[in-house]
């Protein structure tokens, strides 16, 4: 996994700021209004929140590394390029695929949700930590396209450390909600931006494709000897 697949990891999270205000703003809000929150209590659940992103990433990648043949490693390396260009796609409002995914994910949701009302009103910051674990579960194109993408590392702490930095990535625009940083939002919901990283993420998709292709093919002609350059290229392996 080089630089540049940890940075789209980022940018995801980045990227999506205006559809998480969308779907957790609200709740982040909340936590900070009528005296019933503090700024404990908002930390606490952001840190839930990303631990939740980062624990199931890690399960997906350790999940997906078990299996050791060669045509599914090239199978989720073609799936890691596909779903960058999708998520770009998504992000830059393009192509709306990805929200078969939060349809799909809505009746896990259900159970999730019930067991989360239990700590509303937060009144203390292991409540809004149990919280904001719910909430990592949510049903959202965003995040569970970038937990299958994750899982395409095959290995549990980079796959864990790519859904760490998404998270990092949504908490700019999460805190301006949750401290009415009105600037901060407008700035990261500049369609600019959105577009800039969304383009970004389709190249490296795009990228990941033809390297994934190429080397595909010198196996097939090569034998054994092409099999290791292609896990030098791939900026999926470490």
């Amino acid at each position: 996994m080089t630089e540049l697949g940890y940075a789209s990891a980022l940018g995801l999270g980045l990227a999506g700021a205006g559809h998480c205000l969308g779907m957790c703003g609200g709740i982040a809000a909340a936590l900070s209004l009528g005296g019933s929150g503090s700024p404990t209590i908002t930390l606490a659940y952001h840190a839930g929140r990303i631990s939740s992103y980062t624990l199931l990433g890690g399960a997906l990648g350790y999940a997906a590394g078990s299996i050791d043949i060669a045509a599914w490693t090239v199978g989720l390396r073609y799936l890691a390029g596909f779903m960058l260009v999708g998520m770009g796609l998504y992000i830059a409002d393009w192509w709306r695929g990805m929200a078969l995914l939060e349809r799909a994910g809505a009746r896990l949701w259900r159970p999730v949700q019930r067991l989360s009302s239990r700590w509303l009103p937060v009144r203390h910051w292991p409540q809004g930590f149990a919280l904001g674990l719910c909430w990592g579960l949510m049903p959202c194109g965003l995040i569970y396209s970038s937990l299958a993408w994750a899982a395409t590392a095959q290995h549990a702490p980079t796959s864990a450390l790519m859904m760490f930095l998404f998270g990092l990535g949504t908490l700019p625009a999460m805190l301006a909600t949750s401290l009415g940083a009105q600037g901060l939002q407008a700035f990261l919901k500049k369609r600019g931006l959105k577009l800039l990283i969304a383009v970004l993420l389709v190249v490296s998709g795009a990228w990941t494709l033809y390297i994934t292709a190429a080397h595909s093919g010198h196996s097939s002609h090569g034998g054994a000897t092409s099999s290791q350059p292609m896990e030098d290229h791939s900026h999926m392996h470490h």
